[in-house]
C-alpha cells in the first residue's frame, strides 16, 4: 500500500474501511466470518455491536439475507456456524442492479434496447 492510499484512506468512507474502522477492528473486534463475496464480518468481544468490512464496493444490497439477519440481530449464531436452510424455490443472492444497465426495464421502457411496438396504441401528433 503507497503512502497516497493511505492518505486518501483517512479522508473516503465509500472505498473501504477508513482507518479509525481498522483501529476499531484491531482492537474490539472479532472476526466472525466471510460470505461468497469476500466480506467480512466482526463483533465486539460481548457480542452487542457487529460490522461488515465489504470486499470492494461498499453497497448494502451486496450483504445476503443470512448475514443480514445476523448483522441486526435477528438472528444469534452467525451463518458461518449455523447456515440457514434454504427452499429449493429460492435463488442465490443478487444485489440492487438498480441505476445500472442491468437493472430491469419492463417491455416498452424506452430503456430497452429496441422498445416493443405495440399495436394497440398510436401515439397523439399534434396538427
Amino acid at each position: 500500500m503507497g503512502i497516497v492510499n493511505s492518505i486518501l484512506r483517512l479522508f473516503t468512507w465509500w472505498d473501504g474501511q477508513t482507518i479509525g474502522t481498522q483501529i476499531f477492528t484491531a482492537r474490539k473486534g472479532v472476526k466472525v466470518g466471510e460470505d461468497a463475496q469476500g466480506n467480512r464480518f466482526y463483533e465486539t468481544r460481548d457480542g452487542k455491536r457487529r460490522w461488515v468490512i465489504y470486499n470492494g464496493e461498499i453497497e448494502a444490497s451486496r450483504i445476503d439475507a443470512n448475514w443480514h439477519g445476523w448483522l441486526h440481530h435477528t438472528f444469534d449464531t452467525p451463518p458461518s456456524e449455523a447456515p440457514l436452510p434454504h427452499k429449493p424455490w429460492e435463488q442465490p443472492h443478487q444485489e440492487n442492479l438498480t441505476g445500472t444497465v442491468l437493472a430491469y426495464a419492463p417491455p416498452g421502457s424506452l430503456r430497452r434496447a429496441a422498445p416493443v411496438p405495440r399495436a394497440d396504441y398510436e401515439a397523439w401528433r399534434p396538427e
